[in-house]
């Protein structure tokens, strides 16, 4: 006989215990388990519990009594964080839970997501916050986590946090009695970016990867995007990536807002992994609002993509770095790549009559690109990076590189 549904249940049960257990009796009404870890720190739990906060704290190699008289509530929170890490780990090698809940402020959020990003894609997790309304980035990561706006603080059980609560439990439930397939097919994994600015040109190579028998899986370029893909090229086995977008790496380097870090670009090159890299939106750097953009970047060209969302040019210098940034990481490859430069535009914004169009910085990053990488990786082609003859060539350059490595 299968067991039923799991659901484990992270939280501070010295200070949510209410909540806790409203959650609890609302999973069991509808024939799903749940797992409790009380990783709080302070008090005691009202409630039994799965596993214990002293348990928690031994997990991470502490005593609750140290945990508690670290006198800094950062440390103390990483130390418990730490060890109910590890537990989680363990359970989940045991296949013990099926979906993970959390719920409470910026402690209890922090504790309940750092649990959920060490787990993979597909597994169910909820995460009721009072942090939802704010940049959820830290807390999300490149994991499917749901945030659950509580909009009033989790602070007792009233008419508002028991049908946010609720509906997060239902939430959970639907999504553990009706798991996604480990695999919905079995086709080969392309992997590729792009932004909007990018997006014709993605279009147009997923369409015809669809066609061939691929499975493109795209990722948008805003940060998390391409942190996640270099993780899935670990995880999945790609057959080939296509980078349309390196726009992450100019964030990286010069300070924009859509910041991959430093290792991006790096996976496919360095696991042998058949790869086309195109500039695609290095061009431009992406920050906030107008306002802040002109403080943080005085005297560039502006284009105000919306009230959230400025774009602004690349400096000759910028683009001179960029160009011999991408030969330094080509030179770190240990499977077939090919290097395809639209000579016509970069972006979007890059094209004749468009708000950053700078074909003399284009000219730079291509002068320091190619003067740095052997000429058989590259090819200069003479059209905008948008128009159908590009995309033909990454697609036909793709199979080139398919064929030499098969």
């Amino acid at each position: 006989m299968s067991r039923k549904p799991t659901v484990l249940l992270v939280t501070t049960m010295d200070t949510k215990h209410q909540e806790s257990e409203f959650v609890m009796n609302r999973l069991k009404e509808v024939g799903v388990n749940v797992y409790t870890i009380d990783a709080g720190i302070m008090g005691e739990s009202p409630i039994p519990v799965s596993v214990s906060r002293e348990e928690v704290a031994r997990l991470a190699g502490e005593t609750l009594s140290k945990v508690q008289n670290m006198g800094h509530e950062g440390r103390a929170l990483a130390a418990m964080i730490k060890g109910a890490i590890r537990k989680v780990e363990q359970l989940y090698q045991e296949g013990r839970f099926d979906g993970v809940f959390g719920l409470g402020g910026s402690m209890g959020t922090t504790l309940g997501t750092s649990v959920m990003r060490t787990l993979p894609v597909g597994v169910p997790k909820v995460m009721v916050t009072t942090m939802a309304s704010r940049n959820t980035r830290g807390f999300v990561g490149t994991k499917d986590i749901l945030m659950l706006h509580s909009v009033c603080d989790l602070a007792g059980l009233n008419r508002i946090t028991a049908k946010v609560l609720h509906n997060g439990a239902m939430a959970m439930a639907g999504m553990v009695n009706h798991p996604a397939k480990a695999r919905l097919n079995d086709k080969p994994l392309v992997l590729l970016s792009t932004l909007g600015t990018t997006e014709a040109c993605m279009k147009r190579i997923r369409h015809q990867l669809y066609k061939d028998g691929m499975d493109p899986v795209v990722f948008h370029t805003v940060g998390s995007g391409g942190q996640a893909m270099e993780e899935m090229m670990a995880h999945e086995a790609p057959v080939a990536v296509v980078d349309l977008s390196l726009h992450e790496i100019t964030d990286h380097f010069f300070g924009g807002d859509y910041d991959a870090g430093a290792d991006r670009g790096k996976g496919a090159l360095a696991a042998g992994i058949p790869t086309i890299l195109a500039p695609g939106n290095a061009d431009f750097l992406v920050t906030g609002p107008l306002e802040d953009a002109k403080k943080q970047f005085p005297g560039r060209t502006y284009h105000v993509h919306n009230a959230a969302i400025t774009a602004l040019n690349t400096t000759h210098e910028e683009m001179a770095f960029l160009g011999k940034h991408l030969a330094e990481l080509c030179k770190g490859a240990k499977g077939p790549y090919r290097v395809l430069i639209p000579l016509g535009g970069f972006s979007a914004f890059d094209s004749e009559g468009g708000p950053l169009w700078n074909p003399e910085g284009r000219q730079v990053y291509v002068d320091h690109l190619t003067e740095n990488l052997p000429a058989s990786h590259v090819k200069r082609l003479n059209c905008h990076i948008n128009d159908p003859e590009f995309a033909q060539e990454v697609l036909e350059n793709l199979r080139e590189l398919a064929a030499t490595s098969s």
